[in-house]
């Protein structure tokens, strides 16, 4: 009996998916958990596998083609089912058999090298793995059923990468110098030869439907919002002096380095705290404020800027906010962020410094009424008491809804977020 491939739920608010490569194609024999697909979505990409094992009698939409939920994919023909079954119970006595011998006999001359496939963490014939993975995988010449998942998690492309030396099969060592000439003859189409002289060259790229959504949104973040920004800037010398002395202790205590963003979603959620409007939102005539803390951070992905969520940050510490951000980071640059990673927010913070940025005003992350930009830091001459000095420096923004936030409060919120982070005692005391 036939089964449809569909396009599953894809979270919160997302109900259409573009159909980025088929991984099968086809007459394609699949096993139960096979992915067959990868789908782009305004948020995240996905994988749809198969959840029985066939064949793939049928593509009904071809890469390119924008998909609703709901919409069938694929029709995986079960012809095959039975004998697939046959063949995996026939593979698995055989393995048994030649356990119990090997047992036996005390070693076989076989045993020793296959032993360690069954062993550690090492994914079966159903691996998960990102798509990035899988296509450095296949660059690479490298089984994924080879490489144990880091953290229990997919197989990411960090993980095939430390496989490479170690690719199991003598016979393939000898071709594995040949594998990195690959990526190299694909570099061509997206870097093409200079045009000849005079020649006028254009070339025309779909967007996609993560760019797409951004564009809409934050047009649409212009349009329905009446959104202001106000500046301020702060003196990082205590934050940059405080790090200097305790970023080795920092690291060595918590695995992880002690960064400034930590800071600054500390001195958010005070500040949010003490003007509760900015950690509101607006719905029809009435103002929804909100008494819990997830912040937002922006992060810049290969695909377009992603916004994971900090949930309740008011209860975590320097080292689980810092833990967070670097897995955020981490898994943006894999693709393996969830749509639970980057739904809801209650306000959010973006660091266009990483970039040098010396300063720009941040568009709001709807329905979110504030956004805190961060930039550079710069030496700059300043006035204090009475002579210049050199101090590290940072401009500081907030857009914010003039339609919920009034321009004082929006300034005295900046204000409390400089006194924060100049004197960085005050998060722990006040």
């Amino acid at each position: 009996m036939p089964t449809n491939i569909v396009v599953p739920e894809l979270g919160e608010s997302v109900v259409e998916a573009r159909v980025a490569k088929w991984l099968k194609k086809e007459g394609d024999a699949v096993s139960a958990g096979d992915a067959l697909v990868e789908l782009e979505t305004e948020k995240i990409d996905l994988e749809v596998s198969a959840d029985r094992a066939g064949v793939l009698a049928s593509i009904k939409h071809t890469e390119g083609a924008d998909v609703k939920v709901g919409d069938v994919l694929a029709v995986l023909e079960a012809s095959t089912s039975a004998q697939s079954a046959t063949v995996d119970k026939s593979a698995s006595a055989a393995s048994a058999t030649a356990d119990t011998a090997g047992d036996a006999a005390g070693a076989k001359a076989d045993k020793p090298a296959r032993t360690p496939a069954r062993d550690g963490n090492r994914p079966g014939p159903d691996v998960k793995a990102t798509p990035t993975a899988r296509n450095v995988a296949r660059e690479e010449g490298v089984t994924l059923q080879s490489i144990a998942p880091s953290a229990g998690r997919r197989v990411m492309k960090g993980d095939v990468l430390r496989a490479r030396p170690a690719a199991p099969g003598a016979p393939a060592a000898p071709a594995a110098p040949a594998a990195p000439a690959a990526p190299a003859a694909r570099k061509p189409p997206v870097s093409p030869a200079s045009p000849p002289a005079g020649e006028r060259v254009e070339q025309r790229v779909r967007m996609s439907k993560r760019r797409a959504t951004i564009a809409r949104r934050l047009v649409e973040a212009q349009h329905n919002a009446a959104m202001l920004t106000t500046f301020n800037e702060v003196d990082m010398t205590a934050i940059m002096d405080l790090r200097a002395r305790r970023k080795d202790a920092f690291q060595k205590q918590h695995g992880v380095g002690l960064g400034i963003a930590s800071f600054f979603v500390k001195a958010a959620v005070a500040a949010l705290k003490t003007f509760p409007q900015i950690n509101a939102e607006l719905q029809g005539d009435e103002i929804v404020l909100k008494h819990y803390y997830d912040i937002g951070m922006a992060v810049g992905a290969e695909g377009g800027l992603v916004v994971p969520v900090i949930r309740d940050a008011d209860q975590k510490n320097f080292a689980d906010i810092e833990l967070a951000i670097r897995d955020f980071a981490s898994r943006a640059e894999d693709g393996t962020l969830t749509l639970e990673d980057l739904k809801g927010g209650t306000f959010t913070i973006t660091n266009g410094g990483v970039f040098g940025s010396l300063m720009s005003t941040p568009i709001l992350n709807p329905p979110q009424v504030g956004i805190l930009g961060l930039h550079k830091i710069a030496d700059r001459p300043v006035a204090q008491k009475g002579q210049v000095v050199i101090r590290a420096m940072m401009y500081l923004a907030l857009s914010y809804d003039h339609r919920i936030v009034d321009g004082r409060e929006a300034v005295q919120f900046l204000v409390r977020i400089k006194e924060l982070i100049e004197d960085p005692a005050l998060m722990v005391i006040s």
